[in-house]
């Protein structure tokens, strides 16, 4: 061992001996100060009660030793120094209330800048002892755990042990005195609350809320709610404060992290909803939120989460502020904002709300992270409802009428509303909001009223300006049109006819035309400017390249809504016109080479085609599916010149069972072959002729009418003549799935080879026909009157209602046990759709699906999908209307015909003179004149007699195309 008393040159033995020893000598330091502390104490207690009773002013100043030695001895968890305490809290209240100073008092009368340290020192820390008194123990502490403890402070008793009575500890008392602690008009009230602070108050003001939560029903303790809220105000007043010099606080300490995510805060505590609201508090936590929103406590129950009840407190300060019109409008836009981050960021999460939507669904998502508490989620719900209905008071109350357009501070309260919406709408937690919304607000006609306002006054390119979180290149309309569409579509999805024409709440009739004009407009942009092929989106810290993407996805996200309410809209029109057809194609030239160009897969007109087809003529479209049909005959070429030509035998007198039996026989190949026809008489003698064509044209319109007649049991009319599939079609057919097969492929072959025949169906078996879903309004095609009967029980009450049960009309149940479930006034809706849907989808399933596959053998899918189902009867029958002066000018004579013959102006007088319904058929049969007379069997010309009069030739003509006798007519 060294003896130069150096310590770094002991070794490890002497060093441990040297340690110990110094423990040693600490240990006994502290025990002696602790006992030296305890003995101080003990006579400061034994003159407590003197102290107490002759205290006077001079006790409070600098220079008192009374003051000193209460702020260094007391412990909160003593019953006799929180009396202590109460009873100076009375003297000093008592002061107060006298327009005593408590700074002058504090500071002895002297100057107080001159003992500042003292003062301040001494209020922060009887502010925080005062506030220490009502928890006994350390402010941090589990919420429940600290709520149940303040309960038992509320309702338990303290024991006296001067008077050995019971009394309750006066927590109104000093929390009334902290608030005169912390006056605002005090130099050093930043100070005090800094302190308090940094002690984590907010963690003590959350369990005293809690607390408040768990004694509601004891009312003679709520009148702290008064002081409470007193103390909170003064507190979130120094946040965000310019004129405040506080230190920032810890998130997971915060005001927003601790306070604002308590469960109901404003319903307990009213008074201070109204002065942090009327305040503007919210516009200075706007940060604090955003940075807290990631460390919220977690100490409530697990279907409370923290995001879940600071989104319910913020959301129901927002709707304050944007109900008061005195509020600033860029601080609205703030608020607004403030929720939509608030939004984007929440967790997914299951509802247990048990919606039924008139659709029957109900939204199930196992891998969710949170399952919300019923009554949280719809107050949370309710408040967006209570928040969209102040923010669309905000947009009516905007001058659309102005030809100068909306000011910088209304686009840009607009654009804040714009993105909370969108966020609305994409958020686990909303769920099922959008019938909410669309029917308990005015948020779709508000919308449509500034969408038709920026485009009449050419306001877009400014509106840009306030959509920061998009590229400033994206267009202005994107963002709006983002909400208007689905909202509108799911409106039109659940309107019906009456209430179309008679509804001017959301968009008047006037204006659809314009509606319709805006939509495709930004529809064509959208397709021209989207990439074919969009690169991955990757995910990134850069701004650009998050706002690139949000701009990506929304511009994907408006396209698909676009196409969705353009198709409602044009199948609105298609039921009670309010534009012309051609009013849904774009204004944009359609070039010679479209078509060609649309048969190529990858580009922009094949895009178009694919997924806006109505923005496109009907012409131009027909012209692709020409195109494709003669693209198809081209590749099956080789295969029919291999295969040769298929023969069938059809017997007239048993013409259906003929020919089920050889074209169920036919493989897809030979479908798209060529087919010839051999027709046997009722004799069961050959018929002449070679067939070239038109024996074949006469053979598909023959077996399609009689097919499809209601003598076949296969189809049914509707009252207006319209086809349907039979439900009960297994009662006529044992096989009738193979017969529905058959019927699918005589349909398909006849548009494969462009032969028009009469069959005009029903518009929601069009719909199936191209595997669209049908809605309730397609029920008005099937039965028109059982439609109008069920729209007319929307305005009954439940009385009128009793008599029905959840039955469909040929009395099987809708679902089980609807034989036994009343209809209401609540529940009409769901049983109008599930009547609906029976009639429509469920009857004739197994058909439908069947007559589809047979279909597709020759159509597919895609080559119908651009064409609506009036076109698309257009396709199977040809125009429904006869052209007469056109077919006069596209006609060739031969012989000695010439078109001023007398039998052929004759011709035409007599084809004039027809009613629609024989201009139907002539023009059905006209593209296969083997029925008229004298026609030539192979090469399709109507060889014309010269008939002496018109009443012979108009006898004739209506003969013909009344006989089923084929070529032995003349």
């Amino acid at each position: 061992m060294s003896s130069s008393g150096d310590p770094t040159q002991l070794d490890g033995q002497a060093l441990l001996e040297l340690q110990n020893a110094s423990a040693a000598k600490i240990q006994r330091y502290w025990k002696a100060l602790q006992l030296r502390r305890l003995e101080a104490r003990e006579s400061f207690c034994r003159t407590l009660s003197t102290l107490v009773q002759n205290v006077d002013w001079n006790c409070f100043g600098p220079d008192s030793d009374f003051l000193r030695q209460l702020l260094f001895f007391f412990n909160a968890k003593r019953g006799e120094d929180v009396d202590m305490l109460c009873k100076i809290c009375d003297i000093l209240l008592l002061y107060v209330r006298s327009d005593g100073d408590l700074v002058t008092l504090f500071a002895g009368g002297v100057d107080s800048s001159r003992v500042k340290s003292v003062v301040v020192y001494r209020l922060r820390k009887l502010a925080f002892i005062c506030l220490l008194s009502t928890r006994r123990g350390d402010f941090e502490s589990c919420y429940l755990e600290w709520s149940y403890f303040v309960y038992f402070i509320f309702n338990c008793v303290m024991f006296d042990w001067a008077s050995s009575e019971i009394k309750p500890i006066p927590f109104h008392q000093l929390l009334e005195f902290a608030v005169c602690l912390m006056n605002p008009n005090f130099q050093w009230s930043c100070e005090i609350v800094e302190y308090l602070q940094m002690k984590k108050v907010n963690c003590f003001f959350r369990g005293v809320i809690g607390a408040l939560l768990q004694s509601e029903r004891h009312t003679k303790y709520l009148d702290c709610s008064s002081a409470l809220s007193k103390i909170l105000t003064l507190v979130a007043s120094h946040v965000g404060n310019y004129s405040c010099h506080c230190s920032s606080v810890d998130p997971r300490w915060s005001f927003s992290s601790q306070i604002l995510s308590i469960p109901s805060l404003w319903h307990n505590l009213p008074d201070f909803k109204k002065a942090f609201c009327s305040n503007g508090f919210i516009s200075n936590y706007i940060l604090e939120i955003a940075s807290c929103a990631d460390v919220l406590p977690t100490d409530i129950l697990a279907n409370h989460p923290g995001q879940a009840c600071l989104l319910a407190n913020v959301l129901e300060t927002a709707t304050w502020i944007l109900s008061e019109p005195d509020f600033a409008p860029e601080s609205r836009a703030e608020i607004i904002g403030l929720c939509t981050s608030l939004l984007d960021g929440f967790p997914k999460i299951t509802s247990p709300i048990d919606r039924t939507y008139v659709d029957g669904t109900i939204p199930i998502d196992n891998d969710a992270n949170y399952y919300l508490d019923v009554d949280l989620q719809r107050h949370i719900l309710t408040l967006f409802q209570h928040l969209v209905n102040a923010a669309v008071s905000g947009i009516l109350s905007i001058d659309f009428s102005d030809s100068a357009g909306l000011s910088s501070t209304e686009l840009q309260f607009v654009g804040s509303i714009s993105f909370f919406l969108h966020g609305m709408l994409h958020s686990s937690i909303t769920d099922g909001i959008m019938t909410e919304l669309v029917h308990t607000t005015e948020i779709v006609p508000a919308l449509w009223n500034f969408i038709k306002s920026c485009h009449t006054n050419d306001k877009w390119q400014f509106f840009s300006k306030y959509c920061s979180q998009l590229l400033p290149d994206a267009p202005g309309w994107l963002l709006p049109l983002s909400i208007f569409c689905p909202m509108y579509s799911h409106i039109l999805q659940f309107m019906d006819i009456v209430e179309l024409k008679k509804s001017e709440r959301y968009v008047s009739l006037e204006d659809l035309p314009s509606l319709v004009f805006i939509l495709k407009e930004a529809l064509w942009e959208l397709l021209l400017t989207i990439p074919l092929q969009s690169s991955s989106l990757q995910t990134t810290c850069s701004p650009l390249d998050n706002k690139k993407m949000l701009t990506q996805v929304l511009k994907s996200s408006v396209m698909t809504g676009l196409c969705e309410l353009l198709i409602q809209l044009e199948k609105w029109n298609n039921m009670d016109q309010f534009v012309p057809p051609i009013g849904f194609c774009s204004t944009k030239a359609i070039s010679d080479e479209f078509a060609s160009q649309a048969l190529i897969v990858g580009t922009h007109e094949a895009e178009i085609i694919r997924l806006a087809p109505f923005l496109v003529p009907f012409d131009t479209r027909l012209e692709i599916f020409q195109l494709r049909l003669e693209a198809d005959h081209l590749l099956m070429g080789n295969s029919r010149q291999y295969f040769g030509s298929r023969t069938l035998e059809i017997r007239r007198t048993n013409l259906l069972k003929d020919a089920f039996n050889n074209i169920s026989l036919l493989s897809a190949e030979d479908l798209k072959g060529r087919i010839q026809i051999v027709f046997f008489n009722e004799h069961g003698m050959k018929e002449a002729g070679v067939d070239a064509g038109g024996i074949f044209r006469e053979f598909m319109n023959i077996i399609t009418q009689s097919a499809f007649s209601l003598e076949s049991r296969l189809f049914k009319e509707t009252a207006d003549h319209l086809l349907y599939p039979n439900p009960e079609s297994k009662l006529a057919h044992a096989d009738h799935l193979q017969y529905f097969h058959f019927l699918g492929v005589l349909l398909g072959k006849a548009m494969y080879e462009g032969i028009t025949v009469c069959l005009p169906f029903t518009i929601f078996f069009l719909r199936k026909l191209k595997q669209k879903e049908t809605f309730f309004n397609d029920l008005f095609s099937l039965d028109p009157e059982l439609y109008r009967t069920l729209v007319n029980l929307k305005p009954k009450n439940s009385d009128d209602l009793s008599y029905i049960y959840f039955i469909a009309p040929d009395g099987k149940e809708l679902f089980p046990g609807g034989a036994r479930m009343h209809v209401t006034a609540h529940n009409v809706t769901t049983y109008m759709h599930l009547v609906a849907n029976y009639q429509l989808n469920c009857q004739n399933r197994v058909q439908t699906a069947q007559f589809v596959r047979g279909f597709q053998q020759l159509i597919p899918k895609e080559w119908t999908d651009m064409f609506n189902e009036h076109e698309f009867q257009l396709l199977i029958s040809g125009s429904l209307s006869l052209n007469v002066e056109d077919l006069q000018l596209n006609t060739n004579y031969s012989g000695e015909y010439h078109m001023d013959h007398v039998v052929i102006v004759m011709f035409w007088n007599v084809l004039r003179k027809f009613s629609g319904r024989d201009q139907e058929r002539f023009l059905i049969y006209g593209d296969d004149p083997s029925r008229l007379p004298l026609a030539s069997t192979c090469f399709n010309q109507l060889h014309l007699p010269p008939y002496q009069t018109e009443e012979q030739m108009h006898a004739k003509l209506i003969q013909a195309l009344s006989s089923k006798s084929g070529f032995d007519l003349m």
